[in-house]
Order: C-alpha cells, then sequence, then structure tokens
C-alpha cells in the first residue's frame, strides 16, 4: 500500500492484556483477516527465554508454535525480543541469541526479528543485528522513549544504526506525547545520518497515534505499526483498520475488512470492553506528561484506585518522573504527605471524653437518615463527615474531615459553600490546594503515612495510609474520644480489594486502639461491632 510496509503487532503488543494467552481460532481468524486486509507483517508475539508465571504460547513464540497455524502465503512473520533480555543475560549476547533462535531463517517460519530498546541500552545491543543477518533474517531495531531526547542525541543514535546491518529502524513513541510536527522532526533528525528504511510505532494517550503514523508516512517513513482496535500496552496503538482504511484510499487501492471486522466484532470489542484498553483522560495527562502508560492501565485495573488516586499519583509523576513504569514508586506515589509532619490544631481540645459519629458514603446514610438524625439530636456526639457527604441535616455535623490533596482540590468549591470546618492537613498541602479552598476554616492536623501503623499524638498521626478513612479515626483517637461510631460505612463487594484495605485499616486501628470501642450503626460489611442507630 503506497509503498509502505504494514506491520500488525497485536498478538504481541496487546499480549499485555490477556498475557499473550489468544485462542486459536482467533488467531487463524486473525490472520486471514490480515491477509484480506492487505496487511504484509504479522508481529506474532515475543521470543523470550523467561518464563515465570502463566504467559500464552505468543509471549514465546516458538517455531514449533508459528508452524502450527496457518499463515497466508501472504503474511511474513515477525517476532519480537527485548534488549535488556540479551544484555542482562549471565549469559554472552550469542548464547542468549542461539538459545532464543535455534534454526537459521533458512528453515524457521520467521522471517523478520526485531529488538525493542531503550537509548541506553541501544550501541550494545547493535552487534545483535549481525548475528542474526548471518542467520538470514530480516532485522529491525525499535528505538523506545525517543519523545524527550534532543537533535544530537537522536542524531547520534542514527550515526550507531548506520554502523550495522539493520534492515529497518523504528522510532517509538513510547510514552504517547508526541504531535505530528514532532514526529517529522525526529523523522529529520534521524535521516541525516540514516539513510535505510524508517519505522514508527505510535501509542495512542492523547489520540494522535493514527494522526502522528500518516505524517510519519509523509515523511518519508515505510514501516508502520498498528494493533486491531488498538489493542496494546495503555492506551494502545494505530488502529489496524483505520490505518489500512487510510493507506487503500492513498493508493487507489480498495481494502477488504469484513474479514477484520468480524473477528473484531466476535473477539477483540469484547475483550477491549473487559480490560479497558484505549486512550481517555487519564492516558492523555499520561502521554502529556511523559508518564509511562503502564501506571495508567495498572492503576485502572484496580479498584482501590479512585478518580483522585488517579490524577493525585499523575501529579506525583509529572513532578517527580515517571517514564520508566515501577511498581514500587507506584504504590509510594499514593503517598502524598512526606514531608515532615506539621499541625496545629488538638482535636482533644472538643473531643476529649465525648461520642464521635464519622458519617461515611455510603447509602446507609441516607436510608436511615431520620434515625441518625434523631441520634444526633438526642445524644450529642461529635460528628464528623466525611469530605462532602450531604445526606445529613448540615446543622447536626460539626466538622468535615479531609487529606486527599486532588480530591480537596475537587471538592473546593463546595467545602467553599458548606459552613463547616474542616479537619485537614492544612500546612501541608501544596499551595493551589490552601488557595482554592479559599475563606474555609480549616483546623491543621498533620499526616504522617507509614504501612503497619498507626501513631496518635496531639497535634498530628501516622497512618498506614492516606484513606480519609484512617485519618478520621486518627483524629478521634488523637483527640481522647470515649467511643466511635460509624454511619455509611457499608462496605464493597466481597471481591473488590477496597474491601481488603479498608478491613486492613480497621483491624490494625482496633489493636492500636483496644480502649476504644468502634461500632458500625448501619448496616456493614465490615468485620466489626455492630449495633442499631434504631436502639442507641
Amino acid at each position: 500500500m503506497s509503498g509502505s510496509t504494514v506491520i500488525d503487532c497485536t498478538l504481541r503488543d496487546g499480549g499485555y492484556y490477556n498475557s499473550w494467552d489468544f485462542p486459536e481460532d482467533v488467531v487463524d481468524d486473525y490472520l486471514k483477516a490480515m491477509a484480506a486486509a492487505g496487511v504484509n507483517v504479522v508481529e506474532l508475539g515475543l521470543r523470550s527465554l523467561k518464563n515465570s508465571g502463566f504467559k500464552g504460547a505468543s509471549a514465546f513464540t516458538t517455531d514449533h508454535y508459528i508452524r502450527s497455524l496457518d499463515v497466508p502465503g501472504s503474511l511474513s512473520v515477525a517476532v519480537m525480543i527485548n534488549a535488556v533480555e540479551l544484555l542482562g543475560s549471565e549469559l554472552p549476547m550469542e548464547e542468549v541469541l542461539s538459545r532464543l533462535f535455534p534454526e537459521s531463517a533458512a528453515t524457521s517460519p520467521v522471517e523478520l526479528v526485531r529488538i525493542a530498546c531503550h537509548v541506553h541500552e541501544f550501541e550494545q545491543s547493535l552487534p545483535a543485528s549481525a548475528w542474526l543477518k548471518e542467520r538470514g533474517f530480516q532485522v529491525g531495531f525499535n528505538l523506545m522513549q525517543i519523545a524527550d531526547r534532543n537533535q544530537q542525541e537522536v542524531e547520534t543514535l542514527a550515526a550507531a544504526a548506520a554502523n550495522w546491518p539493520l534492515d529497518v529502524l523504528y522510532f517509538a513513541d513510547s510514552m504517547g506525547s508526541m504531535s505530528p510536527d514532532q514526529v517529522a522532526q525526529v523523522v529529520g533528525w534521524l535521516r541525516s545520518r540514516w539513510k535505510g528504511p524508517l519505522g514508527i510505532h505510535t501509542h495512542d494517550n492523547m489520540g494522535l497515534a493514527l494522526q502522528n503514523t500518516l505524517r510519519a508516512l509523509d515523511e518519508g517513513v515505510t514501516w508502520l505499526d498498528a494493533t486491531v482496535t488498538g489493542m496494546g500496552r495503555g492506551p494502545g496503538n494505530a488502529k489496524t483498520e483505520y490505518l489500512v482504511i487510510e493507506l487503500s484510499e492513498r493508493s487507489g487501492l480498495s481494502a477488504n475488512v469484513v474479514p477484520l471486522m468480524g473477528v473484531i466484532n466476535r473477539y477483540f470489542r469484547p475483550l477491549q470492553h473487559e480490560c479497558g484498553w484505549g486512550t481517555n483522560t487519564y492516558y492523555y495527562l499520561a502521554g502529556k506528561y511523559g508518564i509511562h502508560p503502564t501506571y495508567i492501565q495498572e492503576m485502572l485495573g484496580d479498584s482501590r484506585y479512585g478518580e483522585e488516586d488517579i490524577l493525585a499519583v499523575i501529579e506525583h509523576l509529572r513532578v517527580e518522573g515517571g517514564k520508566k513504569f515501577s511498581s514500587r514508586t507506584l504504590n509510594s506515589a499514593r503517598v502524598f504527605y512526606q514531608s515532615p509532619t506539621q499541625g496545629s490544631w488538638a482535636p482533644a481540645e472538643v473531643l476529649a471524653g465525648r461520642d464521635v459519629l464519622l458519617l461515611g458514603t455510603g447509602p446507609g446514610v441516607e436510608k436511615h437518615r431520620a434515625a441518625i438524625e434523631a441520634y444526633i439530636r438526642r445524644c450529642k456526639p461529635f460528628v464528623m463527615a466525611l469530605n462532602t457527604q450531604a445526606k445529613i441535616a448540615s446543622e447536626l455535623i460539626d466538622v468535615r474531615v479531609a487529606c486527599h490533596p486532588v480530591r480537596l482540590l475537587a471538592d473546593c468549591a463546595e467545602h467553599a459553600r458548606l459552613p463547616q470546618p474542616l479537619v485537614t492537613p492544612a500546612s501541608m498541602l501544596p499551595e493551589d490546594v490552601r488557595q482554592a479552598l479559599g475563606e474555609t476554616t480549616l483546623l491543621d492536623f498533620g499526616i504522617t503515612v507509614n504501612s503497619d501503623m498507626f501513631e496518635f499524638n496531639s497535634t498530628h498521626c501516622t497512618l498506614p495510609t492516606s484513606l480519609v478513612f484512617a485519618y478520621a479515626l486518627a483524629i478521634a483517637a488523637s483527640g481522647d474520644a470515649r467511643s466511635i461510631n460509624l454511619a455509611g460505612f457499608d462496605g464493597y463487594g466481597a471481591d473488590d480489594p477496597r474491601t481488603a484495605e479498608v478491613e486492613s485499616v480497621l483491624e490494625l486501628f482496633l489493636k492500636s486502639t483496644p480502649e476504644l470501642p468502634v461500632t458500625a450503626v448501619t448496616p456493614s460489611r465490615y468485620a466489626i461491632e455492630s449495633k442499631s442507630i434504631y436502639a442507641i
């Protein structure tokens, strides 16, 4: 199509969502659809020596597996290896390659081998091209995360590639952060020192994957990556079904996408609804700030991360840097209070010896509103509402409690409207959050987050998590409350990870304060003492 080579890498890049475990009948239909659509090369998966945890056939893509497939004659077969596996092994690179490719191209069904590498791995990995070329394979190198490199760096990489027998030099917009003009600029920088074929692999964080691919084509790039429905790590890639239509229009040839739409509707679309690839606001922000999309993918797949958590992690990574994914970094990014603990408000001034009622956000508050309000009027507990809970008469709420910077920023207009003082780690909040809260009366109670511990001080606390529930419990304990009643803590489903998180908070708190009774007074799924609000 238009002199270009289209590589569909669905079974490789899409495998990050289903552990590279594609059903045999789907692969068969997929291959027929690729041939009908005019795709040139199918990258059937990764090739790897690592075997930890279950992964499907496309995580290894052995010659034996490929021979079990009915690959149409019009399609060339490619596999990808990761440079880190060539460089990070105790074995010499040649030995790793010989184990990965026990057959030469003369007998192997693989025709093209692509090596994915970061900039710092590139020059060390280039000798692999000579080994593969000697055995008859076509060789491509995919340079990842090139968007933030300057002209001199890119030209130096291109010059290094020119000294080795590569068939195609790819650059990947790994963070999905590039614009079409940036794509054109990088093509120019590469072309100044590399005269061979160029390829591009785009990500769709900002909805520009197809546009960037076509701009690269206009600039002379001839090898173009795409995946079915864009299936790929994070927000995914340029969509094969869109790309072949655009290319067929340019060439004046028709593309038969009927078989492709059939396999999309039967398999890929339902899987997309289940797994959730495709761009959204979170991926857009990640692309904008150069944050690795796996951070977003991991958070979207974990229901412990609410909207404010995801946005706060993105903000944290924007400041601290998130170009390389790390699960440790992701976990620490949920902790927002890492500066020295500060605070000036002592809860004991108003709580000592009193019963406390915590109002959660569950439906139990509204359902049992009349009984809760009657209890408040009769027994005069100190009432703390989490965030902007508003199902109880406003005059019955003594304070509101909030500690999540992004949630505070989102709720600042509401807090400014509500009459109650707000208990929050005010002196530890980002300046923009404090400014957004305007004239709200702030009661400054500080936080330190340290896993597996509660600690209570007169004006600050140490928590195992930044959950506002944990913060509210700590306020009551630090204030020497007589008891804590919980309303509106209905709980989540048994399989929801938020349930385990709240349960662990409760368990640790009860161990830390064995003398402080904690009781649910509306229906709750949590393992906690329960009474009825109607009988208190």
